[in-house]
């Protein structure tokens, strides 16, 4: 049975010879994997490897869940033609890798969620327009804490998940963390009991609490709340996701 979708590519290594797998983000069917036969070959149906992060229609043989799906059309489409987009952006590329890479982690085989398939989408197409570097670490900042919202894993930063404080006015007087096991910010009162927890500093707190003003952030700000998402990922998935040290580093095109 053929199925159609929208799909972004999110990982792909090489099979054999002339082929690939490659992982795809679909907007109807959610994630999948399948064998791209002859794609590396110079005149393949898919004029070429398919690459990383590149998105448009796809056609392909569902073998079931239990086995590769076999790709039959892929039409990639480009947004900015005349434009190198982040290819040429190393810190804007960094981005969107680390953004592929925590959604095929993060998110479940034939599981859709086309909400975060169209936030995907407007990230990547942001970063086809060079945003400048501070913009695209709000923006990636905001995608991972969407992401998390939509499987299910949202930290709850509005109260402290121990003892339901409200932030509002902690964030302003008193000390706040931000701690995985209690997938929250916690209060000055609760963070003996987390051993893990991260302190925040009144300006990142304040952000997280009110996420309205991650664009306007200063840089040092953005900075400390991607390192405390980090090592939430890390946390999550049982070791530092691959391409964090990349985002975090400052000289790797950010500067």
């Amino acid at each position: 049975m053929l199925t159609k979708d929208q799909a972004i590519c999110i990982r792909a290594v090489d099979y054999s010879e002339t082929s690939q797998v490659v992982t795809f983000f679909t907007r109807q069917t959610g994630k999948i994997s399948a064998i791209a036969k002859g794609s590396k070959r110079p005149k393949s149906s898919f004029d070429g490897p398919i690459e990383i992060l590149s998105h448009g229609p796809i056609v392909f043989a569902d073998s079931g869940k239990e086995k590769l799906a076999t790709l039959t059309e892929f039409e990639p489409v480009y947004d900015n033609p005349g434009s190198a987009g982040p290819r040429s952006d190393f810190f804007a590329l960094n981005c969107c890798f680390f953004a592929a890479e925590l959604l095929n982690h993060l998110t479940h085989d034939y599981d859709p969620h086309p909400e975060l398939f169209d936030r995907f989408l407007h990230f990547l197409q942001n970063a086809e327009h060079r945003e400048t570097p501070h913009y695209m670490l709000a923006a990636l900042i905001l995608f991972q804490l969407g992401l998390l919202r939509e499987i299910g894993l949202q930290p709850i930063l509005s109260y402290c998940p121990n003892c339901k404080t409200q932030h509002a006015l902690c964030t302003t007087r008193h000390e706040t963390y931000f701690s995985s096991a209690a997938n929250g910010l916690v209060c000055r009162d609760c963070e003996p009991s987390f051993p893990d927890k991260i302190r925040l500093s009144k300006n990142a707190a304040s952000c997280l609490t009110s996420l309205k003003q991650v664009p306007n952030a200063s840089e040092e700000t953005l900075r400390e709340i991607e390192k405390t998402l980090v090592h939430h990922f890390t946390e999550l998935l049982g070791r530092p996701p691959k391409m964090a040290r990349h985002v975090l580093n400052k000289n790797a095109g950010y500067l």
